[in-house]
């Protein structure tokens, strides 16, 4: 009975999404107050019968009803209630669920807290919103419904969740990744309403930034859970493979990125107009594009959900309608969104502008990397775009972007006074030359150019950050005083900034330094290289819950110290799949990493064993990075009532 509740529900959802596309519209064309206001109640409901539907599927689950076929498909009797939960969306039917949930829960959002927008701009908004949102309900009820009953026959224990979901980061990893993905359809709804509207001033860039830094943060996490997720779960020892899923997430984020920086001067200065509204389009078709790379069955990926091309053809559609209507009506209202400030080359607007290109230039080396191999392989022609390419080319562009970020954020607007600019590089240059004789110890030995830049240009970053702060203090008033004056905004900045420095820190020392052994291993023999050693004290059977395991037992010996660690091979009881599950000693500075490979015969195993330097300075880096755009969002400006 449950079941059939939320499939009305969703079905009633459908039903409400058509009028909350139509009625505002309508009301905005005749000028009915009434009409528009409907806008918000309507995403209210929205929300309350997809939440709903939803909650009818997890109950689905945790109750182990096998008369439907997805939870059939996705779980098992003996599945930990923990994943019960999780594999809602461990397959297509149910992420897509989650996917409106988290998209009617946007629109909610932006009903609930803007209301001190002019409600014309706020019923155009909620009515984009929920145009998207009926497209997908629609592709939910007609090509992936997940209450599909298999009344009479149906499996007593259903066939469990992939093995390789049934980890703590597959149950926090998608939705934070869904928040950002669907996070930018607020920014996509504000930039079409814009454009109806033919109101581009600074007011809308003000109501719209704080939405997408927020729709950025998420994405941010989402990107790193994903990374973190990649590299404990799957045994390769890496934390970033260039697949195409992981690119798929990559370049909303690269251009939402774009798109934070193209706000500021929209905000600030009333420029780069079309450049925001520009990026606002392609970050949301971005993430459609990734919709449509996990679910058409175009490429082979561990994260990927469907092999239907059925599916596919329904979002290369629907993501078709999407980008023409919206790149069309961005064409028709050109010449109403052009600016005309004035700016010299020496000054923010112009540092901006450089960022925007070269985040731009970055994704199209991951769009075309990604893509080409498809595009190719409908001419029948089969052609592999691997690793290589992706470390030889996206650095051409994303170096140079880190170094102007040493120096562009604190440049002025409008105009930046030469006298200042070289007293601003001569005191960066000075912290610059401190802090390399501080890590000179670790690099001089290193003769890759690759780690010697990386490193320098981190360490720029972060020079930047500190003489700019100090110069912020240091301006003839309390230092309490001068940091509460820069406001939340400027300080989320500079913690963005810090975070991708240390990200950046931690993806050249990781890619150059680390250590790897692949080695055979019996009972009681022993492996040692530079000042560490691995005993294999031999394997143990263990029995988990839908699970049989061969454990391996391991003693790590390194300066003086020595500790216990385990990786094991799990069996899974219902699919017969296996797993490995490696053992991870972690540090700030270093990671010990040891999975157990294949039996080799006579009680000996192949082992792998990595030393990982510096790995969790990449996802500590994201987290400031996400750290620093929530405390942005957080900035007075953001809170200033507007006027209808």
């Amino acid at each position: 009975m449950i079941i059939e509740v939320a499939h009305f529900a969703l079905i009633l959802a459908f039903t409400v999404a058509i009028f909350a596309a139509i009625v505002p519209v309508v009301g905005y064309i005749k000028q009915d107050l009434r009409l528009q206001s409907s806008a918000i109640p309507f995403s209210l409901v929205l929300f309350f019968l997809i939440f709903i539907s939803f909650s009818g599927l997890v109950y689905g689950f945790v109750t182990d009803d096998f008369t439907v076929s997805y939870i059939a498909s996705h779980s098992y009797s003996d599945l930990p209630l923990f994943y019960k939960f999780c594999a809602v969306w461990g397959a297509h039917e149910g992420s897509m669920l989650l996917w409106i949930l988290t998209l009617t829960g946007w629109s909610a959002a932006v009903a609930l807290f803007s209301r001190t927008l002019p409600i014309q701009a706020t019923s155009l908004v909620l009515a984009v919103m929920a145009m998207i949102t009926l497209g997908f309900i629609s592709f939910s009820l007609f090509t992936s419904n997940p209450f599909e009953r298999l009344l009479p026959f149906y499996p007593i224990d259903g066939r469990d969740l992939n093995p390789l979901l049934q980890d703590i980061g597959f149950i926090i990893h998608p939705p934070f990744l869904y928040m950002g993905y669907v996070g930018f359809s607020v920014a996509f709804a504000f930039s079409i309403a814009a454009l109806i509207s033919g109101q581009l001033d600074s007011a809308w860039a003000r109501w719209s930034r704080p939405w997408t830094t927020l729709a950025w943060v998420f994405l941010t996490i989402g990107i790193m859970l994903g990374s973190w997720w990649a590299y404990y779960e799957l045994g390769w020892g890496g934390w970033w493979f260039w697949d195409p899923v992981e690119n798929a997430s990559f370049m909303p984020w690269l251009t939402g990125t774009a798109l934070l920086h193209s706000l500021a001067v929209s905000e600030k200065r009333g420029g780069f107009k079309s450049w925001t509204v520009f990026l606002a389009l392609l970050t949301f078709s971005l993430s459609l594009l990734g919709t449509f790379i996990v679910r058409s069955g175009v490429i082979t990926s561990v994260h990927s959900f469907a092999q239907d091309p059925v599916r596919g053809l329904y979002i290369l559609i629907f993501m078709g309608i999407v980008v023409v209507a919206s790149l069309g009506l961005f064409v028709y209202r050109s010449a109403e969104i052009k600016s005309n400030i004035q700016f010299s080359w020496i000054s923010k607007e112009v540092a901006l502008l450089f960022n925007n290109l070269l985040l731009c230039f970055a994704f199209i080396v991951v769009f075309l990397g990604t893509l080409f191999p498809l595009i190719m392989e409908a001419f029948e022609q089969s052609v592999s775009v691997g690793a290589p390419y992706f470390n030889q080319v996206f650095p051409v562009f994303f170096l140079p972007l880190l170094a102007l970020l040493g120096f562009g954020h604190w440049l002025q607007w409008k105009k930046q006074s030469r006298k200042m600019l070289v007293k601003r590089l001569q005191q960066m240059l000075v912290l610059q030359s401190l802090l390399l004789v501080v890590f000179g110890y670790f690099i001089y030995q290193q003769h890759s150019v690759v780690i010697w830049a990386g490193v320098v240009i981190s360490i720029w970053i972060v020079s930047s950050i500190v003489t700019d702060v100090f110069n912020k203090i240091s301006q003839g008033e309390q230092w309490y005083s001068a940091l509460k004056r820069v406001g939340n905004g400027y300080w989320g900045m500079q913690l963005a900034h810090f975070g991708l420095a240390m990200t950046l820190t931690g993806i050249v020392v990781v890619s150059l330094v680390s250590d790897e052994h692949l080695i055979r291993l019996g009972s009681n023999e022993s492996f040692t290289s530079n000042d560490w050693a691995v005993t294999f004290k031999g394997t143990r059977q263990i029995k988990g819950p839908n699970y049989t395991a061969t454990r391996g037992e391991f003693l790590v010996e390194s300066a003086g110290k020595s500790w216990e660690m385990h990786s094991e091979k799990r069996q899974y009881t219902a699919s017969g799949q296996v797993m490995t599950e490696a053992g991870i000693d972690s540090g700030f500075f270093r990671d010990f990493y040891i999975s157990l490979g294949e039996p080799l015969g006579d009680g000996d195993w192949s082992v792998r064993i990595y030393i990982k330097a510096f790995i969790r300075w990449i996802w500590l880096g994201a987290i400031f990075m996400a750290l620093g755009g929530l405390l942005a969002t957080t900035d007075k400006r953001y809170r200033v009532k507007e006027s209808s």
